[in-house]
């Protein structure tokens, strides 16, 4: 279970749940159509806590490359572990994304709106205005690293603070930032904050025989990319600014 395995098994099963939630809610005969942005969002911030009851334990579980720039500059991971990161967190996102379209092949077959097709892969603006959804990404990304930054161990403190190891319910926190972030800002771009979340499944969607599909977006495909980078790093100065003040 190296960084790389951990971080590709994470990410895919996050996309796995995070792609299939969309799939299930927007394509056509399914049993969760129509189901809303609640179930979207609760959903996805499972398939985060699934990802990272993975891979925690054996890559600190960052399953996004934001969070891993954002690590790399705050020195919590060397210059030469990231390449592995990255490499694991886009190939589990792409077969992650792959496994949604085979569980819900007929879904797609039965679904006229291209649109609606490509939202189980990757993101979108409900109002296009680059600089603005640019922002959108930046800041819902930089609310998720700022928050990740300051999670503490619990303990008791009899005299002597003592860690208390939570297991698996170590994850929860991360989960809840998740999904109040797409609750308060994911109306705009459907908050991707993660690169690979977003340009893994992408590209995957573009090579499936998939019928009457969108193209691929590239004048907008950079901002889901681009914008969680900016959010992340700019998150990651604050905290090293306001600690050494």
């Amino acid at each position: 279970m190296t960084p790389f395995i951990a971080e590709m098994l994470g990410t895919g099963f996050l996309i796995l749940l995070g792609g299939g939630v969309v799939a299930n809610v927007v394509l056509n005969g399914t049993k969760g159509h129509n189901g809303g942005w609640m179930v979207i969002t609760t959903a996805w911030a499972l398939g985060v806590f699934t990802g990272v009851v993975i891979a925690g334990p054996y890559s600190g579980a960052h399953l996004n490359p934001a969070v891993t720039l954002a690590m790399w500059i705050t020195g919590n991971v060397a210059t030469e572990a990231v390449p592995s990161y990255l490499a694991g967190q886009f190939t589990g996102a792409m077969v992650g994304a792959f496994v949604v379209w085979l569980v819900y092949q007929d879904h797609f077959r039965l679904t006229e709106d291209a649109g609606a097709k490509q939202a189980v892969f990757c993101t979108a603006p409900a109002v296009r205005n680059l600089p603005v959804n640019l922002i959108s990404e930046i800041v819902g990304t930089f609310v998720l690293l700022f928050a990740v930054f300051y999670f503490t161990d619990a303990s008791l403190d009899d005299g002597d603070t003592v860690p208390i190891g939570l297991g698996s319910l170590g994850a929860i926190p991360v989960a809840f930032i998740v999904w109040v972030i797409g609750l308060s800002l994911g109306g705009t771009t459907g908050y991707a904050i993660n690169p690979a979340r977003d340009l893994g499944p992408r590209i995957i969607h573009a090579l499936l025989p998939i019928k009457n599909k969108a193209g691929f977006d590239l004048q907008y495909a950079w901002v889901p990319v681009i914008g969680p980078l900016i959010g992340a790093a700019l998150a990651a100065f604050l905290y090293h600014w306001i600690g050494s003040v």
